[in-house]
């Protein structure tokens, strides 16, 4: 291995670290697709950028060729106990977005984490982007662990602009059974995944609004062996068809979320369930597990 780290090369494109200053500006032309961003003033400017990466930091990338699509920021994170790598962001271009980049950019980041010595990664996400949450929680095996309440307080970006910037932690443990299995392909059959949506109780109850696209009208609080909590599947056609929906779904959410976290809730999965020729987004969760005392539901 040499210093720069190691590169893989899947699919066309080779996953490795960023090296040259050119590399590293191309970094800023992804946050600008993804995220509209209109500041002059990029976020993760060059220079912090290359003091992560010969710091005990990774900025890795995907690249087609020469052209960057995708990227992976991390850096070390110290909670007074356990050292972890913690993944501040994670892009990829749209036009590179049906390529599964961005799990192979995670599982690129989780064995490069792994040959650091560590063995857990965390970051936030957006508990309503069904995307991230399939991501997240689905194919990487993650779980979320925090609540965070308007995070970041207000974004003027084009994903977060008109919406409190809630989230969710999220602890990947990454030589864990589980999580080789997720990030294997070993996950629940979408027959498991409806018969598990129609045999939990709800949390977020919805209907369809003005537009026809799913709102929340009630929550509730979980009970029994399983319960789930629905989020829109495509939280960009909410901001587009009903606008005035975006606080209530963050609002009926949060507030779910909280009432599972009082109960001893955690989230376990995430799945899309198919049903009456409409795709639903789930979060699937369970009572904390008594032989793993240390789990912990969002919110607490």
């Amino acid at each position: 291995m040499s210093e720069a780290g190691t590169t893989a090369r899947t699919e066309g494109f080779h996953f490795r670290r960023l090296e040259k200053p050119e590399e590293f500006r191309q970094v800023e032309e992804v946050e600008r697709a993804v995220w509209g961003v209109a500041s002059p003033s990029p976020t993760l400017p060059v220079p912090l950028l290359r003091a992560l990466q010969d710091n005990g930091g990774l900025v890795l990338g995907a690249f087609a060729d020469i052209y960057l699509a995708g990227f992976a920021v991390s850096l070390i994170g110290w909670d007074g106990g356990s050292l972890y790598h913690y993944s501040h962001l994670t892009a990829v271009r749209p036009e590179y977005q049906n390529h599964h980049l961005g799990f192979r950019l995670k599982s690129f980041q989780r064995d490069e984490v792994l040959r650091l010595g560590l063995s857990e990664i965390r970051w936030a996400f957006d508990p309503l982007q069904s995307r991230g949450a399939w991501l997240n929680v689905r194919r990487l095996g993650a779980r979320p662990d925090r609540y965070f309440t308007h995070y970041y307080g207000q974004l003027a970006d084009t994903i977060n602009q008109g919406i409190e910037t809630d989230r969710m932690r999220a602890v990947w443990s990454l030589a864990s059974p589980a999580v080789e299995a997720r990030v294997g392909g070993q996950y629940p059959s979408a027959t498991d995944d409806r018969h598990r949506w129609e045999t939990s109780s709800a949390t977020v109850e919805t209907e369809p609004g003005e537009s026809g696209i799913r709102v929340p009208s009630a929550v509730g609080e979980p009970t029994g062996a399983s319960a789930h909590l629905e989020i829109p599947f495509d939280l960009d056609l909410v901001r587009q068809h009903e606008p005035k929906a975006l606080r209530r779904w963050r609002h009926a959410s949060r507030d779910a979320f909280r009432a599972a976290s009082d109960l001893g809730y955690v989230v376990d999965d995430f799945a899309v369930v198919s049903a009456e020729h409409e795709r639903r987004s789930f979060y699937f969760l369970s009572p904390a597990s008594a032989d793993a005392p240390d789990a912990r539901a969002p919110g607490t």
